[in-house]
């Protein structure tokens, strides 16, 4: 009778514990620990707000999938989405509309009008170059540099017909050199010049082969050179273009008919602030709220009169206009 008592007794515990936790969590798809640090905004968000944030490694499309599966009967309460996949979940009604706290600090190009969607942090598109294997040449500074004969076989970008990382490059260099998602030309000249210095076109992803100087200049994300130079103590310098570039965002959302709307709020007031966006910037993500970074943090980035050279484009069009550029490039190009 006494273990009886006792088992039943922990048992309304355990049933208490849960009851309180579920009370306190919001459930976000597209919250990999491993990505962006996560893992450290996650335990963050607990710290601050009390609200658990369960990890999940859904990917955008998995997400975006899961809540249209999920509309009648909605399961996660927020979402963080490559910026495409954010219009495309307002398109579809998926998201609804919630100005965080800080909402006016976010660039008009980085939100939805109506708060369906807002970037969090961002990277930017530049030149990530392992400088010990240049052997002495200097570090190209624009995109025309590119061009010249010294970077012969030096030079690597992912295929913009197969990665998104490549096309993102494509429409960053198609901008600076003039060309809009509506002209595409200026880019695969662009492209079409450089095939004279033999650059080297992986299908995925490139960064061991830069810290190894296989491939000594890379186009590439600046989260991504600021990882290599500062966690991993390689000598890596990140370049952004003379010309011009452009920046990509990575947005959150609140799910439409969310569970629990109250703790999806508090979640997304605190992803964008002061603290959270610091975290971000300390994971190497440039922080969507400039103001926000942590002096010790802000100088691991490029100055700001740099980053000024990164524009934002119609991120919606830029989606739609991917498959005529591939198409284009892999007829034109290769």
């Amino acid at each position: 009778m006494i273990n009886i008592a006792l088992g039943g007794a922990l048992l309304a515990l355990a049933i208490g514990a849960t009851g309180a936790q579920a009370a306190e969590t919001a459930i976000c798809y597209n919250c990999p620990p491993e990505w962006a640090d996560w893992a450290g905004q996650i335990k963050a968000i607990k710290q601050a707000t009390g609200v658990v944030v369960p990890p999940d490694d859904k990917n955008s499309g998995q997400a975006l999938a899961a809540i249209a599966a999920e509309k009648a009967n909605p399961v996660a309460d927020v979402t963080y989405l490559g910026v495409t996949f954010g219009i495309q979940a307002a398109k579809q009604g998926l998201v609804q509309p919630y100005k965080p706290a800080h909402w006016d600090d976010i660039p008009a190009g980085l939100k939805d009008p109506d708060g369906k969607w807002f970037a969090i942090h961002s990277g930017t598109m530049g030149f990530m170059v392992n400088v010990a294997a240049l052997h002495g040449k200097p570090v190209p500074k624009s995109w025309a540099d590119l061009l010249k004969p010294e970077y012969k076989g030096m030079i690597g970008y992912l295929d913009p017909a197969s990665a998104f990382v490549g096309y993102v490059g494509a429409v960053a260099v198609n901008r600076a050199l003039g060309g809009t998602l509506d002209n595409f030309t200026p880019a695969i000249d662009w492209f079409k010049k450089l095939q004279a210095n033999q650059p080297i076109v992986p299908k995925q992803t490139a960064y061991a082969r830069v810290l190894s100087g296989e491939i000594p200049i890379l186009l590439d994300y600046d989260f991504d050179a600021y990882r290599a130079k500062y966690s991993d103590g390689a000598n890596v310098a990140f370049v952004i273009p003379a010309e011009g570039t452009i920046t990509v965002p990575y947005v959150m959302a609140m799910v439409a008919n969310a569970p629990d709307p109250a703790n999806a709020h508090k979640v997304l007031d605190f992803v964008l602030s002061d603290k959270g966006q610091a975290l971000w910037a300390n994971a190497y993500l440039r922080p969507v709220r400039a103001s926000a970074i942590s002096p010790e943090a802000q100088k691991k980035f490029l100055p700001a009169s740099d980053y000024a050279r990164a524009g934002t484009v119609d991120y919606q069009k830029m989606a739609d206009v991917e498959r005529a550029f591939s198409d284009r490039y892999a007829k034109e190009v290769h």
